[in-house]
């Protein structure tokens, strides 16, 4: 199976950018003021064009997003990562009591804004969503693809 080439990747993500934010083409032309016409968009989408990182930078605050959500992520083929869950994670509440420092802190105070926001207080489990472990992860400045096996690590989570 042959990798797809590089241009094809980020020109994925740019699509999907620009699907996330609702726009056709035609809309990015229009409100960029022509300053990204369509069929050139559309040929970065495809692979068919380069990105030059001042056009990538432009197009990034364009879209009001950071440049790193335009760059694919490489896969490591060596190391098998446990990916975070698809539906979400029950953390142990009572886990996370027995933790300390920083990490503890950041930990306690994300769980319990979610059982405010939820009203869920009964105080054993709490399931997050993927979404919340993406974010958690971003705050405990944790890459998303180990972050499963570090909820493991710390016996959070029953997960393996």
């Amino acid at each position: 199976m042959e990798a797809m080439p590089y241009s094809e990747m980020v020109g994925s993500r740019l699509r999907s950018i620009r699907r996330q934010r609702g726009l056709s083409l035609q809309d990015v032309q229009r409100l960029s003021g022509g300053e990204f016409k369509a069929a050139v968009v559309g040929a970065y989408e495809r692979g068919e064009r380069s990105l030059s990182l001042p056009r990538l930078r432009r197009l990034a605050a364009f879209f009001q997003v950071p440049i790193g959500q335009f760059i694919p992520v490489e896969e490591g083929k060596e190391t098998a990562v446990i990916p975070l869950p698809r539906g979400g994670v029950t953390i142990d509440l009572t886990a996370v009591e027995r933790l300390e420092g920083t990490e503890a802190e950041i930990f306690d105070r994300f769980l319990r804004s979610i059982q405010m926001m939820r009203q869920d207080f009964n105080g054993k489990v709490l399931t997050i969503r993927r979404d919340d472990l993406r974010l958690l992860a971003l705050l405990l400045e944790q890459k998303e693809e180990a972050f499963a096996e570090r909820l493991a690590a710390l016996g959070l989570t029953d997960q393996p």
